[in-house]
């Protein structure tokens, strides 16, 4: 007990135990964890001096900015007389002010802190994180009853490729919530020359099977490898590289395939079915054809059974499966029956948007449809309807369409079909342009069968929600006070532009911003960068 006291109050000594209270639980997928959480850090770091600043800004005046430009949307877009949408619009605003609170507690910790006591709570933060992880795929191998989960395709392919979406780690978030915070370690931990951890943060990556996460980490990786990187670096990332190979070779190869189908699907898209013959091409069977037809095989497959006399008359005798040359054998289950399938039954998530799209069919060009026409994934087509949106309103090329009216998580989530947690009914609010595009675009994937359920095919991404409801000022803001706040010391930073480069390419997938969890991360990171290289010399920076 003493050994135990004496080893705890030693740890509390080396790390910043309210920032690491303070990680745990803001990158919580639940609001009712992260307000909490601001309103702690507050309690036990009360400070509200952000030194904001056109020139040498003590933050990124990104945050500041981005609000006033909503407000110009919402005079300039006139909705002001709405009250459904004032409730949406200023819910938007308290999520950019979560995000201002929480970078500056963030700095403040950076600040008050030599840098090894913050290296040391990422440290900590990292291998609880691990932990919850490991814990993670070991109780869905002990449920499933099998050491390798991710090729298992019992109880309806419960887990099978989609065994990473239950790594979720710390934040009990998506589980790319834990593959981008994992990438992060890893290249932190490969430039604070932490072997260890880098491999640990790699196998909790690789466990989450987020495809874009691997191969942008990937690219980065090899960036490294032939620029900036000693022997030994290089070797923990060909062994990174291994641990690669051997996930996508050997322990999830139908992921590997997946990969694959999808990156083609990019770069070749399917092309539509011609009017003229999609009515007499049967694309996605019905619910009820495939559970006829599922019936049908079970029944063909039913031996004709004897009578009771015909059994009574019958000479006992074992039915022991044997080889052509005698030998017994286990027999396995048929994994071509129904248990070993992804099953075809409807979801109660997916009722919920067939039925809205059954309510809204003449607004709803692509969900609406009776046949399913393949084509670009839905991310490339929300793109284009961003881009063809602002071509027909040029109006709205400067200040955007408005907080929550065309591309964010608030979008989704006052909608009141479950997005992103609950909303006020009283409220609910569905912009006309959000539904004619982005929503739309959603409901045609993710009603449908698990495998349209791709990262590819939604929506989702900061640099969309910029330019559709921010116009050119919320991009520019944005580049200017954000990524170039940091990026404006790259001469300074280690691990911090590799840190950046992923950002960027992270911020394509989701509504980071919204969803208050690696964002902080990054930001963290950052600072500390900043801060320990900017007290050393230059030869040693190099």
């Amino acid at each position: 007990m003493n050994i135990s006291i004496n080893f705890f109050k030693k740890l509390l000594s080396t790390i910043d135990w309210k920032l690491l209270l303070f990680l745990i639980l803001f990158i919580n997928v639940k609001l009712a964890v992260k307000i909490p959480a601001i309103i702690i850090i507050y309690l036990l770091q009360f400070n509200f001096r952000f030194g904001f600043g056109f020139k040498n800004s003590r933050l990124p005046l990104f945050y500041l900015l981005i609000i006033g430009v909503a407000f110009i949307g919402l005079l300039v877009n006139h909705r002001i007389a709405e009250p459904a949408y004032l409730m949406l619009f200023f819910t938007g605003i308290i999520f950019w002010g979560i995000c201002l609170l929480a970078v500056h507690q963030v700095k403040l910790s950076v600040e008050n802190n030599d840098a090894e006591t913050i290296h040391q709570t990422i440290l900590v933060f990292f291998v609880i994180n691990a932990i919850c992880s490991f814990y993670n795929i070991g109780l869905i191998m002990w449920q499933a009853g099998t050491i390798n989960p991710y090729t298992y395709q019992g109880e309806y392919q419960k887990y099978f490729i989609g065994t990473g979406d239950y790594i979720r780690g710390l934040s009990f978030d998506i589980s790319t919530t834990n593959a981008v915070l994992n990438a992060f370690g890893v290249i932190y931990f490969l430039e604070r020359k932490k072997p260890l951890m880098v491999l640990v943060c790699m196998a909790v990556l690789l466990l989450t099977g987020s495809n874009f996460t691997n191969i942008t980490l990937l690219a980065i990786l090899a960036f490294l490898f032939i620029f900036k990187s000693n022997k030994d670096q290089k070797s923990i990332i060909v062994i990174c590289l291994m641990f690669l190979i051997v996930f996508m070779a050997k322990i999830s190869p139908q992921n590997n395939k997946y990969a694959d189908a999808t990156i083609a699907n990019i770069i070749h898209p399917q092309k539509p079915i011609p009017a003229a013959t999609a009515k007499t091409q049967v694309i996605v069977p019905t619910i009820e054809e495939t559970r006829r037809k599922i019936a049908a095989q079970y029944l063909d497959s039913i031996r004709q059974s004897p009578g009771k006399k015909e059994i009574a008359a019958q000479t006992p005798t074992l039915n022991i499966p044997k080889t052509n040359n005698g030998r017994v054998f286990i027999a396995v289950p048929d994994i071509n029956t129904p248990p070993y399938q992804t099953p075809t039954d409807t979801t109660p998530e997916q009722r919920t948007l067939l039925s809205f799209i059954d309510s809204h069919k003449t607004d709803l060009p692509l969900s609406a449809r009776s046949d399913f026409i393949p084509g670009p994934p839905g991310k490339v087509i929300s793109q284009l309807q961003t881009i063809k949106f602002l071509e027909n309103h040029p109006a709205k090329i400067i200040a955007g369409d408005g907080v929550g009216n065309f591309s964010s998580k608030l979008a989704f989530k006052a909608t009141g079909l479950g997005f992103a947690g609950g909303y006020p009914v009283k409220y609910i609010y569905i912009s006309k342009d959000f539904l004619l595009n982005h929503l739309d675009v959603y409901l045609n994937y993710f009603s449908k069968r698990t495998g349209f359920h791709s990262l590819t095919n939604s929506p989702y991404s900061v640099y969309d929600q910029l330019l559709a409801e921010y116009g050119l000022l919320g991009v520019a803001a944005f580049l200017v006070f954000y990524v170039w706040f940091f990026a404006r010391h790259y001469k300074k930073l280690t691990y911090g532009i590799p840190l950046i480069i992923l950002m960027l390419a992270v911020f394509s997938i989701d509504y980071w911003f919204e969803q208050l969890s690696v964002v902080i991360f990054f930001e963290l990171m950052l600072f500390l960068n900043i801060k320990e290289t900017s007290k050393m010399p230059a030869y040693v920076q190099g």
